[in-house]
């Protein structure tokens, strides 16, 4: 627990620019959590839903919210659903996104070290809201580690995204 509090101190100082979108099972929990970040300090945009619609489609709300962090580099994005894994999977069809379901503390972490996810992708129907909370505040405060392995990777993928080829 002290190394969250260290995170949470550390991101207390960092004022981000987040875009947030979710489906109907995450609407809710969306609403909380844009609160939890604006009593924060972070500038915060919702790219919907703004009503509950039983038949709506994560794409709708999701590729948009990951279309804006990829056109702005300093920005960090959250999807939301019931499992998380369709709205990543929407977020990652945007060039340039790097969205990542995460679970743990720890997967929220490497997600950023590791991989410099710019989108965290979260379960709602999951995890306690209190949980997820966590979550996204340690994702936020944790750093690209930019050691030249894990630059190296994303190169990769961002090489393949543009050309096709490894």
């Amino acid at each position: 627990m002290a190394g969250f509090s260290l995170l949470l101190s550390r991101m207390l100082k960092l004022r981000m620019r987040i875009h947030i979108g979710s489906d109907h099972a995450g609407l809710d929990f969306k609403n909380e959590l844009i609160n939890h970040l604006v009593a924060q300090g972070h500038d915060v945009t919702d790219h919907g839903p703004y009503e509950y619609d039983a038949l709506d489609d994560y794409p709708d709300f999701c590729i948009p919210c990951a279309e804006a962090v990829a056109k702005n580099p300093e920005s960090l994005g959250i999807v939301l659903g019931g499992s998380g894994n369709g709205e990543q999977m929407a977020a990652n069809k945007v060039k340039g996104v790097r969205a990542a379901l995460v679970w743990s503390i720890e997967t929220a972490k490497l997600a950023r070290e590791h991989n410099n996810a710019n989108v965290i992708a979260v379960g709602g129907r999951m995890h306690e809201a209190d949980f997820v909370k966590q979550l996204i505040d340690t994702f936020i405060a944790t750093p690209f580690s930019g050691d030249e392995r894990h630059q190296r990777r994303i190169n990769k993928i961002s090489n393949y995204e543009i050309t096709g080829d490894l």
